[in-house]
């Protein structure tokens, strides 16, 4: 375990109810055998995490009945129908009290990205200032890490789905690109056609 994991929660956004999949959250999506959700929250530990809160929404109940996350965290975000600034609030507020020292925020839809690129972005934590990102060929991507002297601005600002998209560009000259291209496939699971990426 990295020094950087014991200070970092991972935080992973797993509330959104599928609108474009027929209304299959996608939490619930099979990923080898077992819920998309617990695959994603095994990566976080796997790179290092020493900690894993997950925000639940769309059938909460139904995902805490049949996925298997031990030692997580789970917090409900009863507004998770706003979109990705809802659930991102609702993980920032789960963490106050925690002492930790920074947030490494993932998606539940992206399992081409893994424990490389979680333990890559992990190793950028420096201080609570600091703010990094996962970049595919430079452009940035998920995990990103929110060091905790930040929550309270993105959580300020995160509004339907841009989560800490708005912060982030405000404060693009102070965020650390952590090329993963090479170890990480950034797609997400949208739609009907990009099912085909699960196994």
């Amino acid at each position: 375990m990295t020094d950087n994991g014991d200070r970092t929660v991972g935080l992973l956004l797993a509330a959104g109810g599928g609108r474009r999949l027929g209304g299959r959250p996608k939490a619930l999506l099979g990923h080898r055998g077992r819920p998309l959700v617990e695959h994603a929250a095994g990566v976080l530990r796997a790179g290092g995490c020493a900690r894993v809160h997950v925000v639940l929404g769309a059938r909460a109940d139904e995902v805490r009945a049949r996925a298997l996350l031990p030692d997580c965290v789970l917090v409900d975000n009863p507004a998770w129908e706003e979109g990705m600034g809802a659930s991102l609030r609702a993980g920032l507020d789960s963490l106050a009290g925690t002492g930790a020292r920074a947030a490494l925020v993932s998606l539940v839809d992206q399992p081409g990205i893994g424990p490389e690129a979680i333990a890559r972005v992990l190793g950028a934590l420096r201080s609570p200032e600091s703010l990094a990102s996962a970049a595919y060929d430079g452009v940035r991507g998920h995990p990103v890490l929110l060091g905790a002297a930040h929550w309270a601005g993105i959580a300020a600002t995160a509004t339907g789905d841009r989560g800490a998209r708005a912060y982030l560009r405000e404060h693009a000259e102070g965020i650390a690109l952590v090329e993963c291209g090479d170890v990480a496939e950034a797609y997400d699971i949208d739609t009907e056609a990009d099912l085909a990426h699960l196994e």
